[in-house]
């Protein structure tokens, strides 16, 4: 492809709205445009690497013996009321209503669909096992989409089920699709790492997520270099700091009631009782479906909602209001406590361990010290509710684990027979007796991964694509276009390049040198071989874009060269 006949849009300036690089370099680079909040078009450039992303997925799914098909993105609200997952999404579900006034939604995911359609043409347990797989858009309405394509409301998703006839079959299935995610992201060029997770509205009975590093990933994950133990603050289980013990009487005190006017906050409370933060215990009050509920953590560390959010089965958690807070407690935010609070209160494994603490008197401008758990209130459940921390030991060794943020780019799950209970989707054994079957589900997000790899792969120049992923695999660039000998070598090494198999784009515009090495470098093709001043000479200059180094080669020597940078990245 010649540069002069190619849509690429390059921006010079960053535009406002772009917080992170691979935003701002998708849009720079001329890979995409903003539709809307949250809403993108793929400009050419970007849709052949995005083209690319996608197929190294297909064939690796295709590769693990998964089918694919294609199912509507408009669907029917009853397979959804069926699951009980119409009312579980929430906001986040573009409903809509057709002229006879049925009920439809914007798909944001696809178990209830592959179930019912698996249980309308499956019966027979010699159909099982069977994977069947779609890449297609997906639409979830964010509440606030940000950071380009990484959470949009409009992404494209390889999402695949697996049916299974038993719990071993689902296990043979779950890990064929690791198997195939592993080899995806390596092809992809990603530095990844696969953490336990939360199921979340998917339900089942186990997932993993596969996370990128990345300092501007949402995600929090913890992992321990000593054995190996890796998950997400959802799901890490967090082991009770036992240290403060010591420094904790063993015999419990007398309640006091003491004046803390203006005293809310953690640190307030610190100064003014002149003690560690671990000697307090804060109580939160929550809105579970509605239903008022309470929980407490030690001072020092944070509730994670969705621990509580699973213990109590709800499906929107909030935290309550001022005006809720004031008519349970009786008293300002700040000054909520546990003792005789009246309604349903969980507190975290360390509270429980605690004594003679101090809380809120639910009275304002009081608190209450050296108060005891079970003397003083009862917890309904005792559980583990916190978040876990950088230097946390490890649930699994004990080691200190590490904490670091990342970006979700797959996500797979255990899902057991919820569908195909709530759908009825069954077969038949060998007896002719009906049973469940076994689902897993398994998704990726396309968009994302591409996005993903540019925050990986990029400097103050621009994107560096790995080979695998690359809109094309290298550009030729003759810096004079009015000399017609260093046309001409272009056009040979442009020609050689392209009969052999490797993607190329000629830069043939009347532009300075300078320009078309920044485009080049922005937009991120591996290789550059520059026609110059040695043309003459029969000299070119060859440079990896990874690399930064120019090398000074024949012409034959640059196109073997190019052919063999590339044919080696890509597993020629």
């Amino acid at each position: 492809m010649r540069v002069s006949q190619m849509f690429i849009p390059t921006l010079r300036e960053v535009p406002a709205e772009a917080e992170i690089a691979s935003h701002k370099l998708m849009l720079r680079a001329g890979l995409m445009r903003k539709l809307a909040s949250g809403i993108y078009s793929f400009l050419p450039l970007g849709y052949r690497t995005f083209r690319k992303v996608e197929q190294i997925i297909r064939e690796e799914m295709d590769r693990a013996g998964a089918q694919e098909l294609i199912m509507s993105a408009l669907l029917p609200a009853e397979v959804y009321q069926a699951s009980g997952r119409w009312d579980v999404f929430g906001p986040e579900m573009f409903r809509l209503k057709d002229r006879h006034n049925r009920d439809f939604c914007l798909g944001p995911t696809h178990e209830e669909i592959f179930t019912e359609t698996v249980r309308n043409e499956t019966r027979s347990y010699r159909s099982l096992p069977m994977t069947l797989y779609q890449i297609q858009t997906k639409y979830r309405d964010e509440r606030r989409p940000r950071f380009g394509v990484m959470r949009s409301r409009e992404f494209v998703m390889k999402d695949a089920y697996s049916f299974d006839r038993d719990e071993a079959g689902l296990d043979i299935s779950y890990k064929k699709m690791y198997e195939a995610y592993c080899r995806s992201f390596d092809r992809c060029g990603l530095d990844y790492i696969v953490v336990d997770a939360d199921t979340g509205a998917m339900g089942g009975s186990g997932s993993q997520e596969f996370m990128v590093k990345s300092e501007i990933g949402e995600a929090v994950i913890a992992f321990c270099e000593a054995c190996g133990y890796a998950a997400n603050d959802e799901k890490a289980q967090c082991v009770p700091d036992h240290s403060h013990k010591d420094d904790c009487c063993s015999a419990e005190m007398p309640v006091e009631k003491v004046a803390t006017p203006d005293v809310r906050t953690i640190e307030e409370l610190m100064n003014f009782f002149k003690c560690s933060s671990k000697e307090f215990a804060k109580t939160l009050i929550y809105k579970a479906d509605g239903k008022i509920v309470a929980a407490m953590v030690r001072g020092d560390r944070e509730l994670n909602e969705t621990k509580l959010q699973n213990h109590l089965g709800c499906i929107e958690l909030e935290m309550a209001d001022a005006e809720t807070v004031s008519s349970i407690t009786g008293a300002a935010v700040g000054f909520a406590g546990p003792v005789g609070l009246k309604v349903e209160l969980v507190a975290d494994l360390e509270v429980a361990e605690m004594k003679n603490f101090v809380v809120g008197a639910n009275e304002t401008g009081y608190h209450l010290k050296n108060v005891n758990i079970n003397r003083d209130f009862k917890a309904s459940a005792v559980i583990d509710l916190r978040n876990i921390v950088e230097g946390d030991p490890c649930p699994k060794c004990g080691a200190p684990v590490k904490v670091a943020h990342g970006i979700e780019v797959g996500h797979i799950f255990k899902l057991g027979t919820k569908y195909s209970d709530a759908l009825n989707c069954v077969y038949l054994d060998e007896n002719g007796k009906e049973n469940p079957m076994v689902m897993g589900c398994y998704g990726i997000g396309v968009n994302r991964t591409m996005a993903a790899v540019i925050e990986q792969n990029n400097d103050d120049n621009g994107i560096i694509w790995p080979m695998s992923v690359a809109p094309y695999h290298v550009t030729v660039v003759p810096v004079n276009t009015t000399d017609s000998l260093q046309m001409e070598i272009a056009e040979k090494i442009y020609s050689e390049l392209q009969a052999s198999g490797v993607e190329v784009i000629l830069d043939d515009r009347n532009e300075r040198p300078g320009v078309k090495f920044k485009d080049m470098d922005l937009i991120g093709i591996p290789v550059r071989i520059t026609v110059g001043k040695k043309a003459g000479e029969g000299i070119v200059e060859y440079k990896l874009r990874k690399a930064g180094e120019v090398k000074e080669f024949t012409v034959e020597e640059a196109i073997a060269q190019a052919k063999k940078e590339v044919y080696s990245a890509l597993g020629k």
